[in-house]
Formats: structure tokens, C-alpha cells, sequence
């Protein structure tokens, strides 16, 4: 494969979709984008049922995503409550997001940004990326501006440089995140005139979506260490997946293979409540119960943050598992509990 495949169409050919699931298929795809990069179909383990392989589940349609259950939102952790003009999202008071552009070069079939993103959706025009760099300047509570979409490193590097540059020049400003799939699933974009367009004063932190460890191919870790080679901070965020991450060796060997790669695992997602992704979500319970198993078997350094969106727009929370076990003792990752002397009076 040479080139993304865009259609049912060239899903079939490529050998990812039985013929019979097309008429179905035509449906979900005049609903939700298909994208899907040559590094991805590569990935794919074309001997292995396309259901049950880990990188074909996140990328490859399916049927079930026209089943939307009651609880689903099109708009799931609430974007468009916290939109002050477009394309900034200021939800934290120390930070915003600015979404530049909302095209992706692969769609991720538990997308909660699903239902705006895509081919159709445009990119900020030029009067659009004023207003939103005029918001930023006019806030000098905002800390920091988080890239995001659609992704933002589908922007040329001419682009991308110049809204760097912008933020560089927002004096309170003090740091720029980049959240991205583009270093994972399409490399090759991330050539040396991009690096050299992320490099800037203001520090500029580069978060990479990564969900499963043979994601990172030659081609990705070659990306991710140019990044790295040109003193770009990496860290990633992971969505937990039934069917694609959901245990505990799974996680393991991503983790520790992003560290390999100095990717520092930051959040762990729970999946949002997104139209037709029913599928992919687990209990809180599982989620936590493996973050547990993993206390006890990785270096810190490859430990995330398990966090949940809570819908309609109230924010990120830590779900994390609890240690404090019963009469004040605290329990061990192995689930040992130790006794710990109280809180002293210090009146």
C-alpha cells in the first residue's frame, strides 16, 4: 500500500473488510471519516481475524457503530460549552485548546471527537486563527495552548511554524503542548522541517496517541527519536480498549516500549461516551484493577494517569485505584495491607 485508504471500497480490496459487511460499511462511512495510512495497514496482521486484532479494531469500521446506546453524546466532555471563539476550548483557567485544523491522517474508531472531525470538517481560516491567538493574548491567566483537532501536525510546516511563533510571542504564554497521532501512524511527516518548526523558546511538549505497542514500528520510533533528538519533550496519552489493550501484559509492554523510546506515558483515558463506540468501553472497576497490577511491575517512570472526561464539559478526574485499606492501614501493589500511624495533633 502507497497510499491511505479513504473508501469501503479499498478497505475490501486491501483485504480488511469481508465483501458481504460493504452495504453496511458504505453506511458508517457516510457518517464517520475513513482513514486509514499505509504504516497502519502494514500493522495489521492480515492473517488474524480483522476482528480480534488490535490494531485493525481501532481503525478499521465497523457495523456496531451504528448502534448508539442512551447514554452516548455527540458531543461527550462538552467542547462546545467551553468554546469562546473558534477553535479555542477554555475549559482549566490556566490553559486552552486551539484547534487548528479538524482533519486526522487515520480516523480512530472510538474517536470522541467523532461527530466533528473528518473530510467535510474545515480548518480555522485566517481571520478564525487571529481571533483565537487575540482570545489567548487577551487572558494572561492562560499558561499554556494545546494543539489538537483533528491533528494538528497535518498542518504544512510553514503553517506550523508561523502559529508557533504566534504563541511564542503571548508573553504569558509559557508552554505549548502538541497532541498528535501524526508521529505514530504517519512518520514520514515528521521530517526535519518539522521538527524545526516545533522548536521554539517557549517550550513545546509534544503528546503522542499511542493505544498498543506494535503501533511503534521502525518508521514511529525513528519519528519519535527525531523528535526527541531535537530536545522536544515527548509524552503519551493511551485510550484503554476492550479487545485492543485491556490487560495488564498489554499495557506492560506498551509502556515500557514508550519509555524505550523517551515517551513518558502520561494519561491513561477511560473511553468517552461517544455515539457508537460501545464496544470499546469497560467497566471503571477493570480499569482500575489493572492500573493496580501494574503499580507492582513497572518503574514509575512508565506509569499513567488513569482519567476519566466527565461528560457535558466538567472536566478531567483521576480514577485511579485507592491504597488505603481498612483501620488506617495502607495496602502494597500486591495488595498487602501495612499499618501507618495517623495524622499527629498539631494544635
Amino acid at each position: 500500500m502507497t497510499k491511505t485508504i479513504r473508501s469501503i471500497a479499498g478497505l475490501a480490496q486491501a483485504g480488511l473488510i469481508r465483501p458481504s459487511d460493504r452495504s453496511k460499511l458504505d453506511t458508517v462511512a457516510s457518517r464517520y471519516a475513513v482513514a486509514i495510512t499505509p504504516v497502519v495497514v502494514a500493522a495489521i496482521e492480515h492473517d488474524a481475524d480483522p476482528a480480534r486484532d488490535p490494531i485493525a479494531l481501532q481503525f478499521v469500521p465497523s457495523s456496531d457503530e451504528l448502534i448508539t446506546t442512551p447514554d452516548e453524546l455527540a458531543d461527550p466532555i462538552g467542547d462546545s460549552v467551553h468554546e469562546k471563539v473558534p477553535g479555542v476550548i477554555h475549559r482549566y483557567p490556566d490553559r486552552v485548546l486551539l484547534k487548528p485544523i479538524h482533519a486526522c491522517a487515520v480516523y480512530c474508531r472510538f474517536c470522541f471527537r467523532r461527530e466533528t472531525v473528518g473530510p467535510g470538517a474545515r480548518a480555522l481560516t485566517d481571520e478564525e486563527i487571529v481571533a483565537a491567538l487575540a482570545y489567548i493574548a487577551s487572558h494572561k491567566s492562560i499558561w499554556e495552548v494545546i494543539l489538537t483537532g483533528g491533528d494538528p501536525l497535518l498542518l504544512s510546516p510553514r503553517r506550523m511554524r508561523d502559529l508557533i511563533t504566534r504563541l511564542d510571542a503571548i508573553e504569558h504564554v509559557k508552554t505549548i503542548r502538541i497532541h498528535t497521532r501524526v508521529p505514530i501512524v504517519d512518520p514520514a511527516r515528521v521530517d526535519a522541517d518539522m521538527v524545526a518548526a516545533l522548536r521554539a523558546p517557549t517550550p513545546v511538549w509534544v503528546g503522542v496517541h499511542t493505544n498498543h505497542a506494535r503501533e511503534l514500528t521502525i518508521e514511529a520510533r525513528a519519528a519519535l527519536a527525531r523528535l526527541a533528538d531535537a530536545g522536544l519533550p515527548l509524552i503519551a496519552q493511551t485510550v484503554l480498549l476492550r479487545g485492543v489493550n485491556d490487560d495488564a501484559d498489554t499495557l506492560e509492554e506498551l509502556f515500557r516500549s514508550l519509555v524505550e523510546c523517551r515517551v513518558k506515558p502520561y494519561y491513561l483515558h477511560h473511553p468517552d461516551l461517544a455515539p457508537g463506540t460501545s464496544r470499546f468501553r469497560l467497566p471503571l472497576d477493570r480499569g482500575r484493577a489493572l492500573l493496580r497490577t501494574l503499580r507492582g511491575r513497572l518503574s514509575g517512570l512508565a506509569q499513567p494517569t488513569y482519567v476519566l472526561d466527565l461528560p457535558g464539559g466538567h472536566g478531567k478526574v483521576p480514577v485511579g485505584p485507592d491504597y488505603q485499606g481498612p483501620n488506617g492501614t495502607i495496602e502494597d501493589p500486591w495488595g498487602q495491607s501495612h499499618p501507618y500511624p495517623p495524622n499527629p495533633d498539631r494544635d
